[in-house]
C-alpha cells in the first residue's frame, strides 16, 4: 500500500515562516524593553550608572588639641605619610602573589612581614579601614607606592593627621590625657543606627583619660570627596566635596608646670624607696606603685595627678605592637594602664583619721574628751597594738591626730560596737563611724570627668555579709577537703566558713584607724580633705574647664559640680582643721617640714601608714590649706612620712614659690604665678595663638 507524501516545498516553506515569526518576536520584545529602559526609566538608570562609578571618600576631621590652664598645649597634631594595607584587597590574592607583595612592602618601609601580619592580626579596628603598618615613611617612598600601584596592589600611601605630645614642663600625664584606637565594627554599627555622622568605619575613638571623656567634642565632623573612577576602580574626575569640620578644644584645670614637678617628685619617691631597706621584711621596699593628686581645694578642680607604673601615649600613635600592648597589661610591668589615681584601691590607714573623728565629735564626743593612748588594747582574744608600741598617756583627739594615736580610735570604735553593735551577725547596727565615712563620700564614685573611676569599699557589716556569700562556697570546700596550700590558709578557710559574716569588734577597730578591708582611691581621699578646707561642701573632681571652637568662642564651659554636703557640725570641722596644723609643726610630719613657712602657708596634714596581709607597708601623705589639697601615697613603700613627705613638702614648695630647703613665700616664683590658679580661660587669639588667661 502507498504512503501520502507531503511536498519538500511546501514543508521548507512552513519552516520559513515560523522562523519568520520567531525572529519578529523577538525583535519585538527586544524593542519594547529598549523602550522601557531609554525612555520611560532611561534618567533613572543613567544616574544608576553615574553612581556605580562615583565613590565618597571620607575627608577626616583634624582632631581637637587639648591644653593645660595657661594654655599650654598638651596633645596637638601633626602630619605624616602612613602606609597601610587593605586587607580587602590582600584577601583577594593567591598565597604566592600576597607573599611576594608582603615581602616587597617589607623592603619599601623597613618592616618584617611577620610585624605587617602582627598589625593585621591585632587590628582592632573594622575591615574597611587600611591597616596601618608603618607611620612616619619618607615623602619618597610613599611617592612611589603612589605611583606604582601595579606594584602594591591594596598598599595605601596617605598623609594622614596623628596626635603629637609636646610635652610642656616635661609632662607625661598619660593617666589624665589617654589615648586613641581604631572605631570597631560594633561602635561604628551602633553610630550609624543612632544617625551619629561624628564616627564613620575609618573613625579613631577616645580609649581612656579626656580622650575618652569629651570624645564627642574633640573628633570634630567628617567630610568627604566625591570622585570618578574608571572600571579599573582609577580615579578619572571628581565632583562635589563636603569640608570636614575639625573638633573643639578642650581646655583642663591642670597646670603643666605643677604636672611636671608632681610625676618626677613621684618617680624619685618610688627610686628612693626602692633603696631603702624594710626592717621587717628584710629587704628593701618594693615600692609596686603610686600616686599623687592636687586639687584646688574650693572648686574639685584637678591642678595635677599622676601615677606610677606608667606608659607613653605616643606607643598608641599609628597602631601598637603586640608586644607594646602585652607589656601594657603585664602584671610584670605593674599594669601601666591602670590609673592608680582613680582606679587604684588602697588601705587609708590614719589618713583617715580625721573623719573618725568629726564623726566621734558628732556622735557623743567632745573637743575636751581625753582617752588613754595606750601601747596596745586587748579586743577579745587579739592585742591590738599601738603604731611601734609606744605608749603616750591621756590624749585629746588634737594631740591623738598629731601623733596618729591608734589605741585612742580603738576605743572609740569598742565603744560604739558595745553600744549599738555587738550582735555581729546584725547587718542593720548602727555604727556612726561608717555612716561617716560614707558622708565624706567614701564607698561611691566621685563622679571625676574620667571614665573607669573605682568606687572604693567601706567594709562595713553589708560588705562582709555580701562577702561571705559570695566566698563561702569556696573556703567551706576548701576548708571541707583539707587542701589548702599554706596552714595559715587552712586556718583561715575554717574561720571563714564557720563565722566569715559576723561583725566583730576587730573589724570596728581595724575600721577606725583604716586598716582591713577599708579602700580608697586617692582621688577620693583629696576630694574628701578638700571637703574639710572648705567647709564641708563635696564637689565632683573635675579636669575639664572648658570647650572652645577654633575660632575661639566658648562652645561650653564646664562648671565645677556640687555632689553634696557633709551634714556634720561645722565646730567640729573647724576643731580638726585647727589640729591638723599641729602636723607638720609638731607631729608626724614635723622632720619633713623643718624650716617650711608654716605660719604664713598654713599646711595642714596627716600622715598614714596601712599594713596589707603579705605585703609591705602603703605610705600616705595627706595635705591642704584653704588653696589647695596635696595628696601622694607609694604601695609598699614603708611609712607615710618617710616614703613621700620630701616629696609633698617640695609640692608645697613649687606652689608658693619657697626656695627648696626654706624661705620666704615668693608669689612671682611659684609654679603658678601669683600663687592662686587662674579663675578665665587662655586667649585664643586670630591667628592661632594661644595666650595665658588675664586674671
Amino acid at each position: 500500500m502507498g504512503r501520502n507524501r507531503v511536498p519538500t516545498a511546501n514543508v521548507s516553506r512552513l519552516r520559513l515562516i515560523v522562523i519568520q515569526a520567531l525572529v519578529f518576536s523577538l525583535l519585538a520584545t527586544l524593542g519594547v524593553r529598549l523602550f522601557y529602559l531609554q525612555v520611560r526609566h532611561g534618567d533613572a538608570y543613567q544616574a544608576a550608572a553615574a553612581s556605580q562609578s562615583k565613590r565618597e571618600v571620607t575627608r577626616q576631621p583634624v582632631r581637637g588639641i587639648i591644653v593645660d590652664a595657661q594654655g599650654r598645649p598638651m596633645v596637638t597634631n601633626r602630619s605624616a605619610w602612613v602606609v597601610s594595607l587593605d586587607q580587602g584587597v590582600l584577601d583577594g590574592l593567591d598565597e604566592e602573589d600576597r607573599k611576594v607583595l608582603i615581602e616587597r612592602v617589607a623592603k619599601a618601609v623597613d618592616v618584617s612581614p611577620k610585624k605587617q601580619q602582627d598589625a593585621i592580626n591585632n587590628w582592632s579596628g573594622t575591615r574597611y579601614q587600611p591597616v596601618p603598618i608603618a607611620t612616619d615613611v619618607s615623602e619618597s617612598t610613599a611617592l612611589r607606592i603612589l605611583e606604582q600601584p601595579e606594584d602594591f596592589p591594596g598598599v595605601v600611601a596617605e598623609k594622614q593627621t596623628l596626635r603629637s605630645y609636646p610635652r610642656p614642663n616635661g609632662i607625661n600625664a598619660a593617666g589624665i590625657l589617654g589615648y586613641l584606637s581604631p572605631i570597631t565594627e560594633d561602635e561604628d554599627k551602633n553610630a550609624r543606627e543612632r544617625g551619629d555622622e561624628s564616627l564613620n568605619n575609618t573613625s579613631m575613638v577616645g580609649r581612656a583619660g579626656v580622650e575618652k571623656e569629651y570624645d564627642q567634642w574633640l573628633r570634630g565632623m567628617p567630610g568627604y570627596d566625591t570622585v570618578t573612577v574608571d572600571s579599573l576602580g582609577r580615579e578619572i574626575g571628581r565632583g562635589d566635596s563636603v569640608a570636614s569640620q575639625p573638633g573643639d578644644t578642650l581646655v583642663t584645670s591642670i597646670d603643666s608646670k605643677v604636672q611636671g614637678r608632681a610625676e618626677k617628685l613621684l618617680s624619685e619617691s618610688i627610686d628612693t624607696a626602692r633603696n631603702t631597706f624594710d626592717k621587717i621584711t628584710g629587704r628593701n621596699y618594693e615600692a609596686d606603685s603610686g600616686s599623687v593628686v592636687v586639687m584646688e581645694a574650693q572648686t574639685g578642680r584637678l591642678v595635677a595627678m599622676a601615677s606610677q607604673p606608667t606608659y607613653d601615649p605616643k606607643e598608641w600613635v599609628g597602631g601598637i605592637s603586640q608586644k607594646q600592648l602585652d607589656r601594657l597589661y603585664s602584671e610584670k610591668a605593674g599594669y601601666p594602664l591602670l590609673p592608680r589615681a582613680t582606679q587604684g584601691q588602697f588601705a587609708p590607714g590614719s589618713t583617715w583619721k580625721p573623719f573618725m573623728t568629726v564623726g566621734a565629735l558628732n556622735n557623743g564626743y567632745t573637743r575636751d574628751t581625753q582617752l588613754d593612748c595606750s601601747s596596745g588594747l586587748q579586743v577579745g582574744n587579739r592585742w591590738f597594738k599601738n603604731y611601734e608600741s609606744k605608749p603616750y598617756g591621756m590624749l585629746t583627739f588634737a594631740e591623738a591626730l598629731e601623733l596618729s594615736c591608734d589605741t585612742f580610735f580603738y576605743r572609740i570604735a569598742v565603744k560604739y560596737w558595745q553600744k549599738y553593735g555587738s550582735n555581729p551577725a546584725d547587718v542593720n547596727a548602727k555604727d556612726p563611724l561608717v555612716e561617716t565615712a560614707k558622708k565624706f563620700g567614701f564607698g561611691k564614685r566621685t563622679g571625676i570627668d574620667l571614665p573607669g573611676e573605682s568606687a572604693g569599699r567601706i567594709a562595713d557589716r553589708k560588705w562582709k555579709a555580701e562577702y561571705y556569700e559570695a566566698m563561702k562556697g569556696y573556703y567551706c570546700r576548701m576548708d571541707e577537703k583539707k587542701n589548702a596550700p599554706t596552714q595559715f590558709l587552712q586556718l583561715f578557710s575554717h574561720e571563714f566558713c564557720v563565722e566569715g559574716n559576723y561583725y566583730r569588734t576587730g573589724d570596728a577597730v581595724n575600721f577606725s584607724i583604716g586598716q582591713g578591708d577599708t579602700m580608697v582611691t586617692p582621688v577620693q581621699l583629696a576630694r574628701a580633705y578638700s571637703s574639710l578646707a572648705n567647709g564641708g561642701t563635696l564637689y565632683e573632681p573635675r579636669i575639664g574647664k572648658a570647650i572652645v571652637s577654633g575660632d575661639g568662642t566658648v562652645v561650653e564651659k564646664i562648671d565645677p559640680k556640687v555632689a553634696g554636703k557633709v551634714k556634720m557640725s561645722s565646730k567640729s570641722i573647724d576643731y580638726v582643721n585647727e589640729a591638723l596644723l599641729g602636723t607638720p609643726r609638731s607631729g608626724t610630719l614635723a622632720w619633713k617640714f623643718g624650716g617650711f613657712p608654716v605660719d604664713e602657708v598654713k599646711v595642714r596634714g596627716k600622715t598614714g601608714t596601712a599594713e596589707v596581709t603579705g605585703k609591705q607597708t602603703t605610705g600616705w601623705v595627706a595635705t591642704y590649706n584653704k588653696k589647695y589639697v596635696v595628696i601622694m601615697t607609694i604601695s609598699q613603700g614603708g611609712t607615710g612620712s618617710g616614703a613621700v613627705g620630701d616629696a609633698v613638702r617640695k609640692l608645697w614648695e613649687s606652689l608658693y614659690g619657697v626656695e627648696e630647703g626654706g624661705g620666704e613665700v615668693r608669689p612671682k616664683k611659684a609654679a603658678i604665678k601669683g600663687i592662686d590658679p587662674p579663675k578665665n580661660l587662655p586667649g585664643f587669639e586670630s591667628d592661632g595663638s594661644i595666650v595665658p588667661p588675664k586674671d
